[in-house]
């Protein structure tokens, strides 16, 4: 069992409602638990069945240097990238061409 955080933006209601079904929503869009690696990646699954057009991260405790890791899905300015088998977050720039 590992402690399991799933942050959700813009996601159809009955995604939702199947995460409450397992995990308890500490705020809006942030839902933790403690989870089998089989149970969470059959909520990964269900989200990637049902996300539409909203984006989600996943991090759970796990044995590696950081003592964590996330996948995420959908479309988000921070994207998982791996330097040297350490998983960290680039971000993509704000285009400044729609403030001229």
């Amino acid at each position: 069992m590992a402690m399991t955080v799933v942050v959700t933006e813009a996601i159809p209601p009955r995604l939702r409602g199947r995460l409450a079904i397992w995990l308890l929503q500490i705020r809006a869009g942030v839902y933790v638990g403690d989870l089998s690696q089989r149970v969470r990646e059959m909520i990964w699954q269900q989200c990637q069945q049902q996300q539409e057009d909203g984006n989600i991260v996943m991090a759970w405790a796990t044995n590696t240097e950081s003592g964590f890791d996330f996948q995420t899905l959908g479309e988000n300015r921070r994207i998982p990238v791996d330097l040297d088998g350490l998983r960290m977050v680039s971000f993509i720039p704000i285009d400044d061409e729609s403030d001229l």
